[in-house]
Parts: C-alpha cells; structure tokens; sequence
C-alpha cells in the first residue's frame, strides 16, 4: 500500500512507513478530493464549450472543442487548431449561457488563438499561473468539454516539463518548447481548454493527444509562461504574431570542456542545417556550427533561440558569437519577418 499521509503531514509509522491505517488512508484521500472539487468550482464558470463551422469538402461540417475566459469582458483564450478554418462560432457556459463569438487573431505556431464574445454583463475570467514553477509529480486539473460534454473534470500529475511538439503553418514548422506532460485524462473536446494548478490557476492550454496514447490519458498543453503570455498580448492587440526568422535547424548540445569552463556554461546550440537563402546563410553561418550567443543572450537550446525571434528581432543587426574548428568567431546576422 502506498503511504498518502504526506498530503496531510501525517507521519508515517513502522521502520519502513508503510503502516497505513484507513482513517489515515480516508484522510488523505479527502483532501486530495478537495483540492479538486474545489478547483473545479473555481475555474468551471470559465471554460466554455466551442462549437465552430468549418469548410468540409463540398459541405460544411461542425467542429469544436474548449476555450478559457481570461478577461471580463470576453475574451477567450483556445488552440488554434479548435477555429481553424472558420471566423466565428458559438461559445456555452457552464450556466448555460450561449453567445456568439469572432476569431480576434490565432497563431499555428504556438497553437493559441484568442476569440471574443460580446456579452451584456460582466464575465468572471479564470486566473493565469506560471508553469515555469511547475514541478513533475505536481497534482494538476484538465477542464474542458471532451466529446461533447460539457464542464468535465479530470485530475492527474505533470508527468514531464519541458517536451516539445511540432506545429506547422503552411510550409513553416516551429517546435512548441517547454510543452507540459500531464496523465490528466484528455479526450476530443479538450483541446483549447484549461489545464489548473492546485491554487486554481490556469497554467496550460490543453492542445494534443499523443499518437497511440490517444484516449490513454497521456496529454499535451502548451504553458502558460512568459513567451505565452506576449503571444496573447500580440494577438489580442493585434491580431497575429510577428516573427524574426533566422533559417536554421539545430538542438541543444553540449559544449567542448575548454568552451564550457571559459563560457561557464555546458550547452549551446548545435547548426544541424541551414535553409539555402536564408539570414544565416547569407550570414556565413553553416552546419557543425556552435552558437555560443546572439545579441549577447547566451544559447543553451532551440528555446532561447525561438525566445529571442520575436517581432523586435526583425531587420535588425545581431551581434552572434559561434565555435567552429577550434575558434570562436564573431558573425552579424539580420533575420527577416517569418511568414507562414
């Protein structure tokens, strides 16, 4: 038997604290059923169900899936794919509200779209955490509308931190980083729906099932951190996401002992490819490069690069420090607005 009384701060008896008793047992088991129950009541009222229309073959056919209220005055936060192929749709409430809503901006890249609903009253938006705090192991809460029913709640643990999925957007793929793995039951309908700490903060958007673990309880979302929370701001104020593109393909990798104790530091970015025609091709960047730094940010993986594209990075001049062969060679690249 399991020993759950840390949950409580119950101590454990016997030599190897396994004596477990069912009072005890009942205990723990009640305060992880309230952690849930009170999540669900907090965060329910804010997820709402999607129902879209979307170009099918000759036909229309319908769609949908989860979306998180994150302002009062109704904006929704979702994956891109749940709206793609169609400008608006139908957003219901856990009380029974129905409104219409419009497609604000949406980004394949990241798999986030933002859409609006046009209430005549005030809407309660659920909270947004910080998954860069998330720990594996960490009780976590997926609300959505799997299937179609609606204001379900499953409960499980981040199974990982720091996976990543690739998105594609026309003939561009971007990998998703630092995406969270969690075995919180998910299912069609989930995606664009809420993934919630135990304080009742949204800390990811559920966006994919994985492969053959569909219907297993092995799930994706996309974090709720720093470079999420720009990509919203962008969309909510503009529409769209602006992106610098560099025109490479590289991974983490670790850094020459000599490097590492002069950089103090033990990974940079390896250049796998770079694209014919590109910034780093006109550049001089080429394959085997390490990239130590650009504009003075320090490389440790694909991540920091993607961190730094971003719309101010477009046209301008960078300053990027790379070892080949033996030496460290100081390169200026210009990236170029990426689009799709």
């Amino acid at each position: 038997m399991v020993d759950l009384r840390f949950l409580e701060g119950v101590p454990s008896t016997g030599p190897t604290g396994t004596g477990l008793d069912a009072a005890a047992e009942g205990e723990a088991l009640d305060a992880y059923s309230q952690i849930v129950t009170r999540v669900a009541e907090t965060v329910s009222s804010s997820v709402a169900n999607l129902q879209v229309w979307k170009q099918a073959g000759r036909g229309r056919g319908e769609g949908g899936g989860s979306a998180v209220l994150i302002t009062p005055d109704g904006f929704l936060l979702t994956s891109a794919h749940v709206v793609a192929g169609t400008d608006r749709g139908m957003a219901s409430f856990a009380d029974g509200s129905e409104l219409d809503f419009e497609i604000v901006g949406a980004d394949p890249l990241s798999d986030l779209a933002v859409v609006r609903t046009t209430p005549g009253w005030a809407l309660t938006p659920a909270a947004l955490g910080d998954a860069a705090k998330l720990r594996v192991g960490q009780l976590v809460v997926a609300i959505g509308n799997p299937l179609g029913f609606g204001g379900s709640v499953t409960a499980g643990v981040v199974s990982g931190v720091g996976r990543s999925f690739l998105t594609r957007s026309g003939q561009i793929s971007r990998f998703v980083e630092n995406v969270i793995q969690t075995d919180a039951a998910l299912h069609p309908g989930n995606s664009g729906g809420a993934l919630v700490d135990s304080s009742g903060r949204v800390v990811g958007i559920n966006t994919a099932l994985v492969g053959p673990a569909v219907g297993q309880g092995l799930g994706l979302a996309v974090p709720i951190n720093e470079a999420t929370r720009r990509i919203i701001a962008s969309l909510m104020s503009e529409g769209r996401v602006r992106r610098a593109y560099l025109g490479i393909v590289g991974g983490p990798r670790p850094l020459p002992p000599r490097v590492a104790r002069a950089e103090e530091r033990d990974r940079c970015i390896e250049v796998v490819e770079v694209i014919g025609n590109s910034p780093a091709g006109r550049a001089g960047i080429r394959s085997e490069d390490l990239i130590l730094d650009i504009d003075g940010a320090p490389m440790r993986g694909m991540d920091d690069l993607q961190r730094l594209m971003d719309g101010s990075a477009i046209d301008r001049a960078l300053p990027m420090r790379v070892y080949r062969n033996g030496r460290t060679l100081e390169i200026t690249v210009i990236p170029t607005e990426l689009t799709a």
